[in-house]
Order: structure tokens, then C-alpha cells, then sequence
């Protein structure tokens, strides 16, 4: 199992400070990854919560972030397909070279139709439009001369240099099965979301892998990477991602005996075990993200911070 930080990315405490701050040290404590994540838009009267209120943009992060780190890998889990695919392949291509090759590339088909409208693309048909997404991303970093004439996008006969190398893994976000599948078919690993019931995640993991095997590709070559919405807390059941008392879904990862309380939510030792079970259910990745916990992202940036640095210590790889 390898385990990533998610940066400060939402709310008052993501400063570029506190983001160099947690990468630094995350790197000094072992973790195999730092994690970002992508909110555009929040529409007036929405009812997201304060998690989307303020989100920096995830791949302008990781490139900050490329700049005071050496060694840890650099995630974004996800950038969604509202974007146009050769933008992003030259951001990402450039990112994983100034970054010495340690980018994951996280897509997903994005759920909010407002950020569709805004960036001038058709909410509908969105697993077909993503899934020719990573095609295009795939030829651009590949080919001497990219071309490319499809559904949704076209690109004239053209270079695209510098290409990336190696090249970046491409994980697949989504929950439905049609996305798991497609996963499987096409990408290099499965990232959940932030809503994930994680009593669940190991069948899911199947599903994918199933596609794989159907599509003549090695299921165990791919990546399984779970966002671990991590809640410190003093007893063994507290609040939710949404400040909801009573957690994601009853018991461990696994089932477990835990009674009502959340995966990833309690004292460390009940994450740690956490982690651990996750592991047992085909999960080859997780990352602590606190930047789904309420108490975090609405209060005072030093006093997060200061959480944040002592979860850090508490759930490193070793620890």
C-alpha cells in the first residue's frame, strides 16, 4: 500500500505557505504522493458546501509544488474533460518534465453542468467525449506528428514537442459502472471520489479489473487509488465530509465491527487500521485528504495548519 497527502487546496488555509509547508515535509516522512483536485465554478445558491467554496486550480499547484520538492510524486485526481484534451496535454506534458517525471494524470468526466456551460461544452455524452479524451491525450504525448479526427475533437496533422517522459500514468475517476469499466478498458488505474462508500470499494475494484481482463489488458499492472476522506477525530464516530454526525457508510472498509462508525474517521490508530483493511480490499494507493473536512477548511488557517502538520506525523507511511 502507498500512502499520499492530499495539499491545502481548499478554503482559508491553502496558502502557497501552508502548501509548501505540508509538501516538504510529507516528502522528509516517506509519502509516496501529493494529491490535488479540481473545482472551477461554485454557482450562486449552490448547495456544494464550504469543501468548493475556494479551490486553487490542481495543476498550477503541482507545478508550484515541482518547484520545492524533489523526490514525491505529483497527483491530480481529477482534472474533468470540460477542458480542450491538447491544452491540457501540454500542460501536463510540461509539468512532468520540469517535475522529472513524476506526475499522475487524474480525469473525470466532471458532474457540474454549470462548468460545462461556462467552458462552452455539451454536458451530454460525456463518457464518449472522455473516453476519446485520454486517446487524444495519449497520441499527443506519443506521436512524432499528431492527428487526429473523431466525434468530439479534431486536431490537425501537427507536432507537439516536447514529448513527456516517461509518459504520465492516465487514472479514470467515476462511480457508475459504465465509468469502472471504462476504466478498466482504457485507462492505468481507478481513483474514487470524495463520495465513495468505501464498506463498498473492493467490489468496484472487481468491476474494473473484470473490463481489463474482457479488453486483453493485465488487471494487476493497473493502479487503485482510494481519496481518503480523513477525519480526525477524539472518538470512534464523528461528523461526515459534510458535518453530518454518523460518517459515509456504517462499519470498516471491509464491513468491520466498528458499529456506525466512518472508514477514515476516528483516532489514528482506527485510520491506520483503516489503511490497512483498504489494502486487503485491492487498493494499492491512498491518500489522506483533509480538505473534504469541514472543521479544517473553515477555520482559523493556523489552526489547520497546525492539524494538518500533526495528521501528517501521525499517519505517515511507518508510522
Amino acid at each position: 500500500m502507498r500512502v499520499g497527502f492530499a495539499v491545502p487546496q481548499s478554503g482559508p488555509w491553502a496558502t502557497p505557505d501552508a502548501m509548501r509547508r505540508i509538501a516538504t515535509r510529507a516528502e522528509e516522512l516517506g509519502y509516496h504522493e501529493l494529491w490535488t483536485f479540481q473545482r472551477v465554478l461554485y454557482p450562486v445558491g449552490h448547495p456544494m458546501g464550504p469543501v468548493y467554496r475556494s479551490v486553487h486550480d490542481p495543476v498550477v499547484t503541482l507545478s508550484y509544488l515541482a518547484g520545492v520538492t524533489g523526490r514525491i510524486r505529483l497527483g491530480v485526481a481529477v482534472v474533468n474533460a470540460f477542458v480542450q484534451p491538447v491544452v491540457l496535454a501540454k500542460q501536463l506534458a510540461t509539468l512532468q518534465i520540469v517535475s522529472g517525471g513524476r506526475l499522475t494524470a487524474g480525469l473525470g468526466l466532471g458532474w457540474l453542468r454549470e462548468e460545462f456551460e461556462a467552458a462552452g461544452v455539451g454536458f451530454e455524452r460525456r463518457g464518449r467525449r472522455g473516453e476519446e479524451f485520454v486517446e487524444v491525450l495519449r497520441k499527443a504525448w506519443t506521436r512524432d506528428v499528431v492527428e487526429h479526427d473523431g466525434e468530439f475533437y479534431r486536431v490537425p496533422a501537427s507536432h507537439m514537442d516536447p514529448s513527456p517522459a516517461p509518459v504520465p500514468p492516465v487514472l479514470l475517476g467515476g462511480s457508475a459502472d459504465v465509468a469502472l469499466r471504462r476504466a478498466g478498458r482504457v485507462a492505468d488505474g481507478w481513483v474514487s471520489s470524495s463520495r465513495e462508500d468505501l464498506a463498498g470499494i473492493g467490489a468496484r475494484i472487481e468491476t474494473v479489473k473484470a473490463a481489463a481482463r474482457e479488453a486483453g489488458r493485465d488487471p494487476e499492472a493497473l493502479r487503485f487509488v482510494c481519496r481518503g476522506v480523513t477525519l480526525v477525530r477524539p472518538g470512534a464516530s464523528g461528523p461526515d465530509q459534510d458535518g453530518r454526525s454518523g460518517g459515509r457508510s456504517g462499519g470498516g472498509p471491509g464491513g468491520g465491527s466498528d458499529g456506525g462508525r466512518a472508514p477514515l474517521t476516528g483516532t489514528y490508530d482506527e485510520i491506520r487500521r483503516d489503511v490497512a483493511a483498504l489494502a486487503g480490499h485491492g487498493v494499492t494507493d491512498v491518500f489522506h485528504d483533509l480538505n473534504f473536512d469541514v472543521e479544517i477548511v473553515t477555520a482559523d488557517p493556523g489552526q489547520a495548519l497546525r492539524r494538518a502538520e500533526e495528521a501528517l506525523e501521525a499517519l505517515a507511511p511507518g508510522a
